[in-house]
């Protein structure tokens, strides 16, 4: 039989009593005709017709199977009882719509981020190569970017992979070529063949070729973001020039919109030789750079990673005094992606998941009590014949239609939900792409069907089991049936109150540990600190001393500006990220052993404005001096870390360190860097420890440059006066990144902010679901055992006994949950260790305020129940059946 017939069924029992109609009609007139009288003639044609009834009964059960006839009218009758009580049915299906809204949501970016193949060719053949330092073993700081003259190595040496790519990030100053106003752009640098291997064809014009990869190159790519808006989409800008620090450069080529590697912030790409130097080519000592490789299909990864770990090993042994790693090791280009965001997804992930299952045992309660409310019905109902498989599917109806309703709202929860998530999480991967889309949809359907069985189930089972006939009896209240649902709801409620322990423990010790890193002291002032930041072209300022003398000019003007404190230039901030490192040796030091690590340190550049206008204190020797910002000063200052770690017991003032020579400096090979002062320890990241530091002469003739201002008040109103004197000294130099010290700092720690607030909501929204099922539950009790209350009252028992003895009946499931949370917080704590800062996992003070609150919310929860099971009219309550 065709399915369709059921969904015809009404239009075919239309067209058969039509036709029963007619044939009534003709035989009628028939026997008229013959001569009987109406009345007769119509008896006579109904006898002939037989029951019509009857036929279109035959036809309807014809056409229409039973478990569709089942199911329609198990929802039928579901929705009819829910509708008799809109209380209950709004707050199941409003608890199931925020879990599920939860869920889906976290599950959209989930899957965007960590699951969704890239939108390139053949992406699982994809990998990013690092260099790798096996004395560090499997740590994270053991990969390390790739040295230029490394990767071509690489290249030229290998076979297993079908072929390797590399990629840096640049920056530079866009112009306008009409009124448009300049502007500093985040651009990276590519090999040429890097589009092919990816498989990324150009929206416009054409990729890099190969001859466009050498140094001196004017080819640039637009992304599809700066080609709308700098542009006005115009295809023609295709083979015309456009100018970057001030030289004139060909649009080859414009990327397609959805193309947002290795973030969404790239504006432009360059051929990865363009603006490079022959020296930071030739070394291997800049590892500043990032490999993609695509494995041939005929090759395993161990394979081809180890044809690369043969020449990396080769080059760490001929270049023993350059920091070569010994081998390389892999991450799929989805996982590197992904970065540090995988572990708090997969955080939030659990702790939504632990939100849905408290709000399906919350459901599943409600539908525990509605259950015993209904008993009697149930009861007369199987009395009467009906089988348990049928009153198991028509309760289970009742749970179907309220996770439907509840997947439904949480759907379109999870859209806004989504939005708002993507736009707040820094540096999400892939956020263009986070969309709600039929995969999402068909998880949504798994979990209403799964949130259905599980807060469903358990209360079909409960109510229609075989003690459900002692609810026909008048002592049906103190019955098996009644101690039956009494015990599974406490069951329930502990196991709620129990996850809702994970989740207040897991939200607490992030909400602390993020209150750590806020308050944390990363070495310097951030109250009242300005910064921006700028970048001088190189055509314009093409010699160390035009550079220098606008430095100069610059920091004059700007600390002459009233309200202004002090002024520094260097190349980045405490707390403002990595910012790579070089390796070095002590002159007066033996030499290191072949075999272990050279010593490394953070690379910065400060001006001798710097430690001063950012408030690093000096703790001997000296700043720089003005006369010091030659190319070959050679004088360095180092941190107290670097001091305690390899100059431990002695002084480090007038040391030389072996130091890699800047290209720029025009030094071949490694050059001494004589210490000239110790200055105070910085973050380099607010939550890691600080790291071994060495500052350089800023006015070196170094061209990128980050201005640090100390104000005497709101920092934000200095920066219209600061960008006029730039402007004064330069009209068409742009500034970007203009923010507080304090902005820095809260930009580096959104991510733990955000994921911290998130836990706590979701832990509150469960606290609040786990009192909620709480009251019910002894509310529930209370009823059950109004009997007993007013025999007990009759008896002598006083009204604060009754008060204890229900509070200690609810009580009870809410101290036995606490304790079970708190034994699986020990574990579950565990797992996100690493996310902490400053906050042990089994922190007591965060312990202590978990048990204080979920105490003091299941006292407030209980007391209204019990207060009124002990203000009871005992009389009253004897006459209650």
């Amino acid at each position: 039989m065709s399915w369709l017939r059921f969904f015809r069924r009404k239009r075919k029992d239309a067209e058969l009593q039509a036709e029963l109609d007619a044939f009534l009609s003709e035989e009628i007139a028939d026997n008229v005709a013959r001569g009987m009288s109406p009345e007769e003639a119509r008896r006579r044609a109904r006898v002939k017709l037989g029951n019509s009834q009857q036929v279109r009964e035959s036809l309807w059960v014809q056409n229409s199977p039973m478990p569709l006839t089942h199911l329609f009218r198990d929802l039928k009758y579901a929705f009819r009882t829910l509708r008799r009580t809109p209380g209950f049915s709004v707050i199941a299906v409003v608890v199931m719509a925020l879990c599920m809204g939860a869920a889906i949501s976290l599950f959209t970016i989930v899957r965007s981020v960590l699951l969704r193949p890239l939108p390139f060719r053949d992406p699982a053949r994809l990998v990013v190569v690092y260099e790798h330092r096996r004395a560090n073993g499997a740590a994270a700081d053991s990969r390390t970017q790739v040295a230029p003259a490394d990767f071509y190595d690489w290249r030229s040496k290998t076979h297993g992979f079908e072929d390797m790519a590399i990629i840096r990030y640049a920056g530079y100053n866009l112009t306008g070529e009409r009124s448009e106003l300049p502007e500093s752009v985040r651009a990276a640098a590519g090999s040429w063949n890097l589009f092919q291997l990816l498989g990324v064809k150009p929206a416009f014009g054409r990729a890099f070729s190969e001859p466009e990869d050498r140094p001196g190159s004017t080819a640039v790519m637009l992304s599809w973001s700066v080609f709308q808006r700098r542009f006005a989409g115009d295809p023609a800008i295709v083979g015309r020039q456009i100018h970057l620090d001030g030289r004139p450069f060909t649009v080859v080529g414009v990327l397609p919109s959805w193309f947002a590697y290795p973030d969404a912030g790239i504006q432009l790409w360059r051929p990865y030789q363009a603006d490079a130097t022959p020296e930071f080519l030739q070394h291997h000592d800049f590892h500043q750079s990032q490999v993609i490789a695509r494995l041939r299909p005929d090759v395993s990864l161990a394979s081809a990673l180890e044809e690369v770990g043969a020449v990396q090993y080769q080059l760490h042994l001929q270049y023993p005094h350059d920091p070569v790693a010994e081998d390389v090791t892999p991450r799929s280009l989805n996982e590197d992606l992904a970065g540090n965001v995988k572990k708090p997804l997969n955080l939030m992930m659990s702790a939504v998941g632990c939100m849905l299952l408290i709000g399906c045992l919350n459901v599943s309660n409600l539908l525990v009590a509605r259950g015993a409310a209904r008993q009697k019905e149930v009861a007369i109902r199987s009395a009467l014949g009906a089988r348990r498989a049928t009153l198991i599917r028509e309760q289970l109806a009742e749970s179907v239609l309220i996770c439907a309703a509840g997947c439904v709202g949480g759907v379109a929860l999870s859209v806004v939900a989504t939005r708002s998530l993507a736009h707040a999480w820094k540096d999400l991967p892939t956020a263009q792409g986070i969309y709600i889309d039929g995969t999402v949809i068909a998880f949504a359907s798994v979990l209403m069907i799964t949130a259905t069985l599980i807060a469903g189930l358990l209360p079909a089972l409960s109510t229609t089991g075989k003690a459900m006939m002692n609810a026909l009896q008048a002592s049906a209240r103190t019955g098996a049936s009644s101690v039956s649902r009494t015990v599974l709801r406490k069951t329930l409620l502990t196991a709620e109150i129990g996850i809702t322990v994970v989740l207040l423990v897991s939200a607490g010790l992030l909400l602390k540990s993020f209150l750590r890193l806020r308050a944390a002291d990363v070495g310097s002032i951030t109250q009242n600190m300005l910064t921006l930041n700028y970048s001088l072209p190189e055509k314009k300022y093409d010699t160390p001393e035009k550079r220098n003398a606008f430095n100069e000019a610059l920091l004059e003007r700007v600390r002459n500006i009233p309200g202004i404190r002090a002024a520094g230039l260097g190349n980045t901030l405490p707390g403002a990220g990595y910012w790579g490192d070089f390796i070095f040796t002590v002159k007066e030091h033996p030499p290191v052993n072949a075999s272990e690590n050279l010593p490394e340190a953070l690379s910065r550049w400060a001006d001798p404005g710097y430690f001063s206008a950012l408030g690093i204190p000096l703790l001997s020797g000296r700043f720089f001096t003005d006369d010091e910002r030659g190319a070959r000063s050679y004088k360095v200052i180092v941190n107290n870390q670097l001091v305690r770690k390899y100059f431990p017991g002695e002084d480090p003032i007038g040391r030389h360190l072996h130091v890699p020579a800047h290209p720029h400096d025009g030094a071949p090979g490694i050059v001494d860097y004589e210490i000239v002062g110790v200055v105070g320890d910085t973050l380099y990241q607010v939550g890691k420890e600080p790291k071994a530091a060495m500052y350089f002469p800023m006015l070196e003739g170094t061209g990128s440059q980050m201005l640090a201002v100390h104000t005497t008040s709101a920092p934000l109103q200095f920066s219209i006066p600061v960008q006029r004197q730039i402007a004064a000294l330069d009209p068409e130099l742009p500034v970007s990144d203009v923010r507080t010290m304090d902005e820095v700092i809260g930009a580096s720690l959104v991510n733990a902010s955000l994921s911290a607030r998130l836990v706590l909501v979701f832990a509150i929204l469960s606290l609040l679901l786990a009192a909620v099922g709480l009251y019910g539950v002894l509310s529930y009790l209370a009823t059950q055992r109004t009997t007993e209350l007013g025999i007990r009252m009759a008896l002598g028992a006083q009204r604060d006994q009754l008060l204890r003895l229900m509070l200690g009946d609810g009580m009870r499931p809410a101290l036995l949950g606490l304790g079970l949370g708190l034994a699986v917080s020990f574990v579950a704590t565990r797992l996100f260790e690493s996310m902490l800062f400053g906050t042990k996992p089994l922190d007591p003070v965060v312990l202590g305020c978990v048990v204080g609150t979920l105490f003091a919310v299941a006292v407030l929860a209980c007391l209204a129940p019990a207060w009124r099971a002990s203000r009871l009219d005992p009389m009253q309550a004897l006459r209650t059946d």
